[in-house]
């Protein structure tokens, strides 16, 4: 997987959900930088400049759709792909963020490994090789939020 280099940014405000993204990433090659916060992960990416962002949609203070908005009207942020990835599991939801908005993806929680791992891949530009190991789902018990 040709995945050196890249750097993968994770807004969520559950830190776990950032840890298992870390878990999933990292074997693969991609240096991951999680923020829980919107406004950390504005301040973040401005530093960073990740590649791609994971992005949840529901977090306290600043949503996710208000940090997809500020970077969509920041000339340095505004090219770097979004991957929505939420508990927001409703067509509406989805199809808004898809053809309105115009993000990359959008993953819902509870969500399959290999998804997840395929659409970063897609977006990005890389091939996909997700091991046997990697396909399990986080599971339906885990709070993903």
């Amino acid at each position: 997987m040709n995945t050196k280099d890249k750097v993968i940014m994770c807004i969520d405000d559950d830190p776990e959900i950032i840890t298992l993204m870390r878990l999933i990433f990292r074997p693969k090659g991609f240096r991951l930088i999680g923020a829980v916060s919107g406004p950390e992960g504005l301040k973040a990416m401005r530093r960073v400049k990740p590649d791609l962002v994971l992005l949840d949609l529901m977090m306290p203070g600043m949503s996710g759709w208000e940090v997809y908005r500020q970077m969509q009207a920041d000339e340095e942020l505004k090219r770097i792909p979004v991957v929505i990835v939420t508990v927001r599991a409703q067509a509406i939801e989805r199809t808004i963020g898809l053809h309105v908005f115009g993000v990359d993806d959008y993953i819902t929680k509870p969500f399959e490994i290999q998804d997840l791992v395929r659409s970063v891949c897609r977006v990005l530009g890389v091939p996909a090789e997700v091991n046997e190991r990697n396909k399990t789902a986080l599971g339906s018990s885990a709070e993903a939020r």
